[in-house]
């Protein structure tokens, strides 16, 4: 009998194996068919069916699994069935949990919909599965910036800062605070000053979720784990005594920006105060006894002064009337955000921030320093009453006259009685300054003598300066309110003066009101762009269509013998089969469909998005006598917006697709090259992709600066704090936003070619290329900025780092400096992957 069973479990086994080989053999073959016919949910099924029967198959299907995988993968987000979406990558990644491919993908998917540090996690993953996965290490460096910002580098680069805290906090416990609450505490480091000066129990609280774990790495990494709470929260969610056990008696904290308030500070104290302190100490009590709460910092004192400057003026000002031969119509107000957020609902910041000592062509202060306001953070009346009171006039006196940019906002931290930190343009400090350009004004001249006056208010966790507007002497001006004016130099001098006092006039605000970034500002200011494009967009339609009337239109857009309109009316007449079609798909708002629409006989479409930008062209194309059909917003035209590449008509192509090739930030677009060749294929014989070829320029220099933000340089400027080796994991090897004109560096070569991308000529693209470069002076080589040579054929080219450009430059920070000695030669290995240029540097 025993036997008999043996055998029957024998055979029931084996049946079952079959049974098993079999599902998984028909299983196999489904999914293949499903495949062929693009039923990728239905597949994607049966691989894991497959996967779960047949582990052993892993490795064979694995590319058909993760193809499928990713094409499902799309069809949901299509959908927006974003949960089944996770569900399937959450599925795949406990079947190959240390696939760097399927971790990449779920990370762009997540980061895509905005979950930024879930994204992170899983590029960082992938990145360490694979440290030569070009795709994961690209999205891991674009992630970084968001979850890390530089400034973090840059501070705890900065000693004196750092050493200055660490007196106040050393000072604050041996007076006898011995609980402290660290809010905002990044990496953690003002939490181990405490811990290190002697408090008995320190807590800190950080809501980003890559800041509260790095923070965590480090307190372990400097043996203080068991030392501080961390708590992944933010202050305002912090329960006594569900996250600590009582109130403390000191609250550390640096969750200021350059305008001070932006980090809602202001906010974050009166809870602290109400919640978390202990009561302040009595004031005029030196004998009272007792544990008192404070916090540090315990005031700031706010100081402005208003500025002349060039470089911010390009940026929030369009300072031409004419750009290419086109008008910009007296219709059309342009704005840049900052404006924009004084009469917004919406919480914008209101400021932008620079450093002035670096910034190019400098600045002129137009008036001496001024204090706007302070702020004591251990009042807690003083706090609350700041959101509450209402706005109130500053008057600044002119001492140096010339052109009125912006009012310039800097502050002095007073961390205790002794020690105090200073964000002024004037010092060498990690800080920016914070920046209220002025706009709409009819005249920014002042002179001296005159008075910039502005309204100052705490509104929505920010400092705001607005109605920014001059007052010259000439007529008598009652002012109501004169008491609330705050003024400057000689107080009696200045009141005295008010009294005859006139105001410069504001736009009067009724036309089209047109709000864009300060970057596509700048550009409409950049002259030599679009005269550049004019010009070769010409040369293209003259050598396209050859007609009178096109070869009789000049460069200026205006025609030897009849007005324009009459041009385009007698072109769409006579040679209305020859109309020919431009595409312009750079991103922003462009006016380069308007000027082609000046050079003959064209269609010109636009790739603008915004209704915002659309009405502001179209106001534009009218104050400069288009016909309507002349200028068209390609986007309306298209079924699917995300397949911008199409023909214009079925039987027509392209004379001319113009591509944005650099981003602002000094980076290649991505997919750059992909959208070229899309656009090859587009193109009518002798059209043109605009630029049709890109040239790479860098150069080897010294700069400390560069180092110094990028990445944390030992223990040093920490204190001795071993912080370094958490925060570096998230530097990245390129820094953007950059301007070598006033990059503080040392050149050791002179710039070299380094590569060419071009789109009209696939064949003369290489992905990698070494280029040998002499040493022109002895030194340590640190890093390699890089720009562009754009152009758009080989008459006109435009160079991203001259002076009129807007866009800025991008750098290669190396992982090592180098030690150099002139006439030394170096091999730069240049690889181009999608976006992103790596240089290796070798002797």
């Amino acid at each position: 009998m025993p036997s008999s069973n043996a055998k029957f479990h024998r055979n029931h086994r084996g049946g079952q194996e079959a049974g098993r080989r079999e599902l998984v053999s028909r299983s196999l073959q489904s999914a293949q068919h499903c495949l062929e016919d693009q039923d990728f949910g239905t597949a994607y099924a049966h691989y894991l069916l497959v996967l779960n029967l047949a582990p052993e198959l892993k490795t064979s299907v694995k590319e058909t699994f993760q193809f499928t995988l990713f094409k499902w993968a799309e069809e949901l987000d299509s959908l927006a069935r974003i949960q089944d979406l996770f569900n399937c990558y959450e599925q795949a990644l406990e079947l190959y949990p240390n696939d760097e491919v399927i971790c990449n993908s779920m990370g762009e998917h997540l980061f895509r919909m905005g979950f930024r540090d879930e994204a992170a996690g899983y590029f960082h993953k992938a990145v360490k599965l694979n440290p030569d996965f070009a795709d994961a290490k690209e999205n891991f460096y674009r992630v970084a910036n968001w979850l890390v910002e530089r400034w973090h580098f840059i501070m705890l680069n900065d000693a004196k800062r750092n050493l200055t805290y660490l007196k106040a906090i050393e000072n604050a416990v041996r007076s006898g605070c011995k609980s402290v609450l660290d809010i905002g505490t990044g990496t953690g480091i003002l939490s181990m000053f405490a811990k290190e000066a002697g408090a008995s129990y320190v807590y800190a609280c950080e809501l980003s979720k890559t800041m509260y774990e790095l923070a965590c790495d480090v307190v372990a990494a400097n043996n203080m784990e068991r030392e501080i709470k961390l708590l992944h929260l933010k202050s305002l969610d912090i329960e006594i005594p569900k996250h600590i056990p009582e109130r403390v008696s000191l609250v550390v904290t640096e969750t200021v920006d350059a305008g001070l308030f932006g980090e809602g500070i202001v906010e974050s104290l009166i809870h602290a105060w109400e919640h978390l302190l202990l009561q302040p100490e009595p004031k005029n009590q030196d004998d009272s006894t007792g544990d008192y709460g404070r916090v540090i910092p315990a005031s700031a004192t706010i100081f402005g002064m208003a500025v002349e400057c060039k470089e911010i003026r390009r940026h929030h000002r369009v300072g031409t009337e004419e750009v290419a031969g086109v008008r910009l119509s007296n219709s059309v107000q342009f704005f840049s955000p900052t404006y924009a957020s004084a009469g917004s609902e919406e919480t914008v910041e209101p400021y932008t921030t620079e450093k002035l000592s670096h910034i190019p062509g400098g600045y002129v202060p137009l008036t001496e320093p001024c204090q706007v306001m302070t702020v004591d953070f251990n009042n807690l009346q003083d706090l609350k009453s700041l959101a509450a009171r209402k706005p109130w006039k500053l008057s600044l006196l002119v001492t140096e006259g010339g052109i009125l940019d912006a009012v310039v906002v800097w502050f002095v931290l007073q961390l205790d009685d002794e020690h105090a930190l200073s964000t002024s343009p004037s010092e060498e400090t990690c800080w920016e300054q914070a920046v209220y350009p002025v706009q709409g004004l009819l005249d920014y001249s002042v002179k001296t003598g005159d008075a910039v006056m502005m309204e100052v208010c705490c509104q929505d966790c920010y400092l705001k300066i607005q109605k920014i507007s001059s007052l010259t002497s000439g007529c008598g001006m009652d002012f109501s309110d004169r008491d609330d004016t705050l003024s400057l130099g000689s107080e009696a001098e200045l009141c005295h003066a008010l009294a005859g006092l006139q105001t410069t006039s504001r736009q009067d605000g009724s036309g089209q009101i047109c709000v864009l970034e300060s970057t596509e500002i700048a550009l409409l200011n950049n002259v030599p762009y679009h005269e550049c494009f004019k010009a070769a967009m010409s040369k293209v339609l003259l050598s396209l269509n050859p007609s009178k009337d096109l070869q009789s239109m000049d460069v200026d857009g205006h025609s030897s013998g009849m007005n324009l309109q009459e041009s385009q009316n007698k072109s769409s007449l006579v040679v209305a089969p020859d109309t020919l079609y431009i595409l312009d798909v750079s991103e922003g708002f462009s006016i380069l469909p308007v000027i082609a629409g000046k050079l003959g006989p064209v269609r010109a479409y636009s790739s603008i998005e915004k209704e915002q930008h659309q009405a502001a062209l179209s106001v534009i194309s009218e104050a400069n006598h288009f016909p309507k059909e002349t200028l068209e917003f390609w986007l309306s035209h298209l079924e699917d917006e995300n397949v911008v590449l199409q023909r214009p008509k079925s039987d027509k192509l392209w004379s001319i697709i113009i591509l944005d090739v650099i981003e602002t930030s000094g980076l290649i677009q991505q997919e750059v090259m992909e959208k070229a060749a899309i656009s090859r294929c587009l193109l009518d014989s002798g059209g043109k992709i605009f630029p049709q070829y890109v040239l790479v320029y860098g150069m080897l220099v010294e700069s400390e600066c560069l180092l110094l933000e990028s990445a944390v340089q030992g223990t040093e400027p920490t204190l001795g704090f071993n912080i370094a080796p958490f925060i570096n994991q998230f530097k990245v090897p390129v820094r953007v936003y950059l301007d070598l004109s006033t990059l503080p560096c040392i050149p050791l070569s002179k710039p070299a070619e380094l590569l060419r991308l071009d789109l009209m000529n696939p064949l003369m693209n290489s992905s990698s290329r070494e280029v040998k470069v002499q040493i022109c002076k002895s030194g340590q080589v640190t890093a390699v900025p890089f720009w562009y040579h754009i152009h758009l054929d080989e008459d006109h080219s435009l160079n991203t780092s001259d002076e009129f450009s807007h866009w800025k430059q991008a750098a290669v920070v190396l992982d090592e400096p180098i030690q150099v000695q002139v006439g030394d030669e170096l091999v730069l290995d240049v690889q181009h992957h999608k976006s992103s240029i790596s240089i290796t540097v070798k002797q």
